[in-house]
């Protein structure tokens, strides 16, 4: 059985999060042609929604582009590319402009928080996050994400030439390669999308296709990432040969809310730059400071130092959590500043201006991704690659805060440009052939789903125990075994029945699962987010060097 439905669209871009949704836009102010966002589910389902932080940008004289490059490098431990994030850095405040000024999106001044001085009042309250030398965050109370989401839907939803398609989870990308029609000069030509409704495979074709689909949080047992994240833009890159990045830099976050009614709630690293501190219960109702014997900047180092210490903490005195300590601000200022995470917190019995709250380390952000540049390009004509999804340089070995949303900002406008630049060639290189339409074969229905459910289950597990925090050389060994039997499995299951959403899901959680083991075992050395215990600290000849994979062609 064969599709039977082919969509053109100028441009196609896979994923509704604030890169997708600021690609859609900006690709409308500066190209001509219609576009197409394909998201698995609703438009709102995205991991950027759930952003409590939110966006680094330098927008005080007390600041500088330098001051924001050196926290940057420094937190990513001499693995940045210097160049482009400064390119990125630097092109924020115009960003944030674009923003406030033309989509609608509200950020929190100093006069909603209390400050009464006239001249004051109307300016952004800069928050300071961990590794931050300044206050320099950008937010919108403790939901910014969720705000500029909003705002960017809006602004979608109110351009006729955008066109969105909910419930269509991409498959697998369409390139000139994979069709066989030979290696040299790639280009992709667009995506079979799975819609979930009706359950067929979709050909939407395009001239340009951007991947925009976040995170690969759900790949662990253990994260605050949305249900969404399963690294589909990254699985679908490898398999259309393109370059993947660093893969071995995952960043745990160092709080999520540890409650057995609640899961995925994290609590924001904002918390500390307002004075939070991290303390163990090492006795009955005794909180106790530790990480001064772990950095000097305490509570506000890194996220790498704070999560290997909590997780350290833990495994030496076997406690369940550790706890971060707010009892010294007011219940008015943390339900002004932190209106979500007070409430969740107060609902569970935790007044938080009180007691300090239950913490622990849960996954949350992929370093790496699709090799591109600042302009999102992977190098594959027509191909483009924007926020979680992509490595631009900018993360290194591990994100400094709230940095993440400024890339979703930034390089969609550079992609947009790049595309203007070059859409008439990359128009007049689309090959004529017809695109063959998807085939399903002699797939049928399975009565097995639970081979999915268990695959997925073993995979997350062996993932949080042998690929998490710590890391040895035996424990990589072992998930490599595993995850080489897995993908047989799936393999196997894949081409023998009707695919569905939850097999594509984890078709790419086991790609994305290889993905990080093979790079975490090709970097001998421990930098940044990537810590194996048998290996020593930073290897200076490793500086700046990328460990990239590249599937490699079958002809």
């Amino acid at each position: 059985m064969a599709s039977t439905q082919e969509i053109f669209f100028d441009h196609l871009i896979i994923g509704s999060g604030l890169a997708g949704l600021s690609s859609a836009l900006t690709l409308a102010e500066k190209c001509t042609g219609e576009i197409a966002i394909v998201t698995k589910g609703n438009i709102d389902d995205c991991n950027s929604k759930l952003a409590q932080g939110g966006i680094a940008c330098v927008m005080d004289s007390a600041d500088s582009f330098d001051e924001h490059l050196a926290d940057t490098l420094n937190a990513g431990a001499h693995l940045c590319n210097e160049e482009n994030a400064r390119r990125i850095i630097e092109a924020g405040p115009e960003r944030i402009r674009w923003l406030t000024q033309k989509i609608g999106t509200h950020f929190t001044t100093r006069g909603e928080l209390g400050d009464t001085q006239e001249s004051r009042r109307d300016e952004f309250d800069l928050a300071r996050e961990g590794g931050h030398l300044k206050r320099r965050i950008l937010h919108s109370g403790d939901i910014t994400g969720e705000e500029v989401e909003r705002s960017l839907i809006a602004a979608c939803r109110k351009e006729p030439r955008i066109h969105i398609f909910e419930n269509h989870i991409a498959v697998d990308l369409i390139t000139k390669a994979r069709l066989g029609r030979g290696i040299d000069n790639d280009i992709c030509l667009g995506a079979y999308v799975l819609d979930i409704n009706s359950g067929m495979v979709k050909t939407f074709a395009a001239y340009t296709t951007s991947i925009a689909t976040g995170g690969c949080g759900k790949v662990y047992l253990c994260t605050c990432n949305s249900d969404v994240a399963c690294g589909g833009g990254v699985a679908m890159g490898y398999r259309a040969y393109a370059r993947i990045a660093n893969m071995e830099f995952f960043q745990f976050h160092p709080t999520l809310l540890y409650h057995p009614k609640v899961k995925n709630f994290l609590i924001s690293e904002a918390l500390r730059g307002e004075g939070g501190t991290l303390k163990m219960q090492y006795r009955k109702n005794e909180y106790t400071e530790f990480m001064q014997n772990y950095h000097e900047m305490k509570s506000l180092a890194p996220r790498d130092v704070v999560a290997r210490a909590i997780d350290s903490e833990l495994k030496r005195t076997g406690q369940p959590c550790a706890y971060l300590d707010m009892t010294h601000k007011s219940e008015a200022f943390l339900r002004r500043r932190f209106p979500r995470i007070f409430a969740q917190c107060n609902e569970l019995g935790i007044n938080i201006a009180r007691t300090p709250i239950p913490v622990v380390p849960g996954a949350h952000f992929s370093c790496g991704g699709v090799q591109t540049d600042t302009a999102g390009y992977t190098g594959i004509q027509g191909l483009y690659a924007v926020g979680e999804t992509a490595c631009t340089g900018l993360h290194g070995a591990n994100r400094l805060a709230s940095n993440s949303l400024l890339e979703t900002i930034v390089v969609p406008n550079l992609a947009a440009q790049h595309i203007h630049d070059r859409l008439e060639s990359i128009r007049k290189a689309r090959p004529l052939f017809v695109i063959p339409p998807w085939t399903t074969g002699n797939a049928t229905d399975s009565d097995e789903l639970v081979v999915i459910s268990h695959n997925w289950d073993e995979i997350r597990r062996f993932m949080w125990d042998y690929v998490g925090i710590v890391r040895t050389n035996k424990r990589l060994e072992r998930a490599k075994r595993r995850i080489k039997n897995i993908q047989s499995e799936i393999e196997k299951y894949y081409w023998d029945f009707h695919i569905t959403s939850d097999l594509v899901e984890l078709r790419n959680i086991a790609t994305i699962a290889e993905l990080i083991i093979d790079s975490a075992m090709l970097r001998h050395e421990s930098r940044g987010l990537h810590y194996n215990a048998d290996y020593p600290e930073r290897d200076p000849a490793l500086d700046g060097v990328d460990t990239v994979l590249q599937k490699p062609y079958l002809y």
